[in-house]
């Protein structure tokens, strides 16, 4: 009975020990700019394989860039991984740039594929006025770049000066070019090949320790993002982002203009929060946000002031540079298309002075219903008006008078409705 327990407990041990998560090889895919999320998706895989002991973690890299936080936040957790961390330029015709050769430098294994590039990482910053920095700031912001990516690529080994070059010439290389010149690791056609090159392979860690990686019959474990990932990395687009404002903004306004509609003021409210939920993810410039709502309130302004049209361009030409200037990101993969924004900013002003019209020209409209719809009526007097009498108008019989005297079968037209049921007339 012993042996039976001993030979369960022993199949039960081996089962879980070469279980997922257990001696595995994490593989995820990073195909965007780098922001919150990305930074989060990585950053999370890294936490999952310190925890379940894997062997590796491979990031799949195919990036722009992106935001300086987020790319510090994702080296600060490869630095301190207690899991070798290795980036893998790929598929052919990737590119590692900017946020994305920062990353891969301080990774523990560079390795990229036939046909990718990497490199262009001089850095970029918009002040927020929307304008390119000064001299002096960029200088700053260069000259600290340029020495945090020496210290990265002196800590991993590789050739400090292509390194620096790349952020102060804004070079980029081929992957041959990197190989040759000691800035990668090694050129791989495919996951597979990097885990049969690495095996019993030593390397030597961030903080000067070596290990020997062990990656043979390992099993490769692709890790998907969240759902709750996922939706964020699709809001997260600035075109959406951009789409979701304007919509919850219309929405909004004609909730607020018809009071009771409730449909269009319950989806604008709504695309209004995911708005608001994606500009935590990407960067925005206030200045520009400002201005879209000062064209919306000039647009509003323009029923209640007779300005012959200027603040409706005052408010076309707001919308418009707000818009551009909306979302300031240093990458254009960040930045919502000038080919989409001004034609949407130009419709959408165009829909906003529709509404307008449309409110102008209900206010404008004659009343046809209760006391305020018999002004300007024409009836018969069925008596003589000496200034009082009978006249027959808008289908009944009203006590009426006049200033002057009106004779019997005369027509008359409505100027007043007194209290009483009494109208003032006048000859027709």
């Amino acid at each position: 009975m012993k042996k039976i327990l001993l030979s369960i407990v022993g199949v039960a041990f081996l089962l879980v020990i070469t279980a997922p998560g257990w001696s595995s090889i994490y593989k995820i895919t990073v195909d965007a700019p780098i922001h919150p999320i990305s930074s989060e998706y990585i950053t999370k895989t890294i936490d999952r394989a310190d925890r379940e002991n894997a062997r590796l973690v491979i990031i799949v890299l195919n990036t722009p860039g992106g935001l300086d936080s987020s790319m510090r936040d994702i080296i600060s957790k490869i630095l301190a991984s207690r899991t070798p961390v290795t980036v893998y330029v790929s598929p052919s015709g990737a590119r590692a740039a900017s946020a994305g050769f920062f990353i891969a430098i301080a990774s523990d294994l560079f390795i990229m594929a036939p046909g990718t590039s990497t490199g262009a990482a001089h850095p970029v910053g918009i002040s927020i006025t929307g304008q390119p920095m000064d001299k002096t700031m960029e200088e700053k912001v260069t000259h600290d770049a340029a020495s945090y990516i020496k210290t990265l690529a002196e800590k991993r080994g590789r050739n400090t000066r292509l390194a620096e070059d790349a952020v102060r010439q804004s070079l980029s290389y081929t992957e041959q070019e990197a190989l040759n010149q000691g800035l990668v690791d090694f050129v791989a056609k495919s996951v597979q090949e990097i885990i049969e090159h690495f095996d019993q392979k030593t390397i030597r860690r961030f903080d000067g320790k070596e290990e020997t990686l062990r990656l043979k019959d390992e099993a490769l474990i692709d890790i998907p993002m969240s759902a709750r990932q996922k939706f964020l990395m699709t809001i997260s687009n600035p075109n959406l982002a951009y789409i979701l404002l304007m919509l919850g903004l219309l929405g909004l306004y004609f909730e607020f203009s018809n009071p009771g509609a409730i449909l269009p003021g319950v989806l604008g409210a709504i695309s209004l929060l995911l708005a608001i939920f994606s500009f935590q993810i990407l960067p925005i410039n206030y200045v520009g946000l400002i201005l879209i709502l000062l064209a919306i309130g000039l647009f509003i302004l323009e029923v209640k002031v007779q300005s012959y049209g200027i603040l409706s361009v005052g408010g076309i030409i707001a919308m418009v540079l707000g818009s551009i200037m909306l979302i300031d990101a240093p990458v254009p993969e960040l930045r919502p298309s000038l080919k989409f924004v001004l034609p949407m900013a130009i419709g959408l002003s165009l829909i906003f002075l529709f509404l307008v019209f449309l409110v102008v020209r209900a206010h404008a409209k004659k009343v046809h219903t209760g006391k305020e719809g018999l002004i300007g009526e024409v009836g018969i007097a069925r008596t003589d008006l000496r200034p009082e009498g009978k006249v027959f108008v808008h289908g009944e019989l009203w006590n009426a008078e006049s200033s002057t005297e009106i004779p019997k079968g005369s027509r008359v037209r409505v100027v007043a409705v007194l209290e009483g049921l009494r109208i003032r007339v006048e000859k027709a």
